[in-house]
């Protein structure tokens, strides 16, 4: 039987086709953990000399979600949480910042994951963490929003989901069915050795699913564990040991000093932004955010390095941004504020 359209019929379909198509052409997925971090009211103290702790939302990947969402992005998280008031609120949270929560479970028989997080005054950070077991290492593979992933232009995820089960099989399923709907993979190992049973596990963990990425974002501390005690600055190492040919971008983020980016087709560095630190949580999640960000709207980004270098640089301005509150979610800026001050920033 033939059907007829009429010309508002057709207007219709094809605006909900193009709906669709910027969604998959934008929409970067965050798979992982969604916590509290507990910050100290005060800087530079431990975590036992702290007087109080302000509550922030937390947790790396929902922060990259949030942080995407803010510069005017489309983001979606896929995670568990506790069905208790914590879980609840972070949830809100996230929907306040626009992210798509429909990937998001809660578990009535486990806890928000908690932490309690420093930067002590000899500049080393102090991690405690509240999981015996908590909500996020439970997800499980059935729980997966298959939907929500096979949208992403972009999926994003860590290596604390890859600790212990379910979570690990649940992470590795999603990673499987991204890469199979030809998703761009960014990896951030977000190394937290006192979450794994060893470091040797920490390192063999990071490892076992390095090879399947397209952007990997690691530290200078994270290169010297994941070698062995390598140089992280000689160039070397890095191309050497942890560069892959399939790769599209390796960054190494170096704090304040900015980033040194590797591709294919070139290597370089790009300069921080100055900034007046008060709180480094959440810098490199913001500093994910902003290149995600970019990448998602520009993919060829990889092939053009001054394009890079320039999506580098606001990169850089949201970590400097974020730097200058304390809390992760709470700081991560919006894409005027990150304008405005690469508008008058000086280079680190």
């Amino acid at each position: 039987m033939a059907v007829s359209l009429n010309p508002g019929d057709i207007k219709d379909l094809s605006s909900g086709f193009e709906r669709k198509l910027e969604v998959k052409n934008s929409l970067v997925v965050c798979f992982g953990e969604l916590l509290i971090d507990f910050v100290p009211t005060v800087g530079g103290v431990s975590l036992a000399e702290a007087p109080a702790f302000k509550k922030a939302p937390g947790g790396a990947p929902a922060n990259v979600a949030v942080g995407i969402s803010r510069l005017g992005g489309s983001s979606a998280f896929i995670g568990k949480v506790g069905d208790d008031e914590f879980g609840h609120m972070l949830v809100d949270i996230l929907k306040q910042n626009n992210v798509d929560c429909s990937g998001v479970r809660f578990d009535p028989n486990a806890r928000t994951a908690l932490a309690f997080v420093t930067l002590r005054a000899d500049g080393e950070r102090e991690f405690l963490f509240f999981r015996h077991p908590s909500a996020d290492m439970l997800l499980t593979e059935r729980e997966l929003e298959l939907k929500v992933i096979q949208q992403a232009k972009i999926f994003h995820y860590g290596s604390i989901s890859l600790i212990d089960e379910p979570s690990k099989s649940a992470h590795l399923a999603a990673l499987k069915l991204a890469k199979n709907a030809g998703c761009l993979l960014s990896y951030d190992p977000n190394l937290r050795l006192p979450l794994w049973p060893s470091p040797e596990a920490a390192r063999d963990g990071i490892m076992s699913i390095w090879d399947q990425s397209d952007i990997v974002k690691i530290s200078e501390d994270e290169i010297t564990f994941l070698t062995g005690g390598d140089d992280p600055y000689d160039d070397n190492v890095v191309l050497k040991k942890l560069f892959r040919p399939n790769f599209k971008l390796l960054i190494v983020t170096e704090g304040s000093q900015g980033c040194r980016y590797y591709t294919q087709k070139f290597r370089g560095r790009v300069a921080g932004i100055k900034a007046k630190p008060i709180d480094t949580t959440g810098a490199g999640d913001a500093f994910v955010s902003g290149i995600l960000f970019r990448v998602a709207s520009d993919p060829s980004i990889f092939q053009d390095e001054q394009r890079l270098q320039d999506a580098l640089r606001f990169a850089n301005a949201c970590g400097a941004i974020t730097v200058m509150e304390r809390g992760a979610i709470p700081a991560l800026p919006t894409k005027e504020a990150v304008q405005k001050i690469l508008s008058n920033a000086t280079p680190v």
